[in-house]
């Protein structure tokens, strides 16, 4: 069964936004709690060591150092990226810019719900839907699906 595409790119070197309302409007609602916890203290949080990854795993003093030059800098970079993307997915065209900020706030929403349910390659994502993290593996599967389409939309 071939997918449809919601991202694709138009002629005039834009992108067409092709996603339903409903589930704009599930990716806008998980991208606003990723910023609200990225506004708290997310580095604390095990389910985003994956966005935060540790850079001096045998020497606490050079992390914590590292953390103090470096991870506000991450952190508003992250948050940037949100609100582009917010305000992408209220649009149908969006330029390049905007297709990049989608792409790394999707993505950085993947590593961290992926976090959660200890997804690993081989994980299957085929769950009962009557398994509680059904949901969430659906949408760990849309989230995927939607970043593949921006990345063949940006490389087309």
């Amino acid at each position: 069964m071939r997918l449809r595409r919601v991202i694709r790119k138009t002629r005039d070197g834009d992108f067409e936004v092709r996603i339903g309302d409903d589930e704009r409007e599930v990716v806008a609602t998980v991208l606003g709690q990723l910023r609200d916890a990225l506004r708290g203290d997310a580095s604390a949080d095990p389910g985003f060591r994956r966005l935060f990854p540790v850079a001096y795993a045998q020497d606490a003093s050079k992390e914590a150092e590292y953390r103090e030059l470096v991870g506000d800098e991450l952190v508003q970079k992250r948050l940037a990226s949100i609100d582009v993307a917010m305000a992408a997915l209220g649009e149908t065209r969006i330029d390049e810019e905007q297709l990049l900020a989608l792409m790394g706030a999707v993505n950085d929403l993947r590593l961290v719900l992926g976090t959660r349910l200890d997804v690993s390659e081989d994980t299957d994502l085929r769950v009962d839907p009557t398994e509680p993290e059904a949901g969430a593996y659906a949408l760990y599967g849309f989230l995927g699906y939607l970043l593949e389409t921006c990345v063949d939309a940006v490389s087309s």
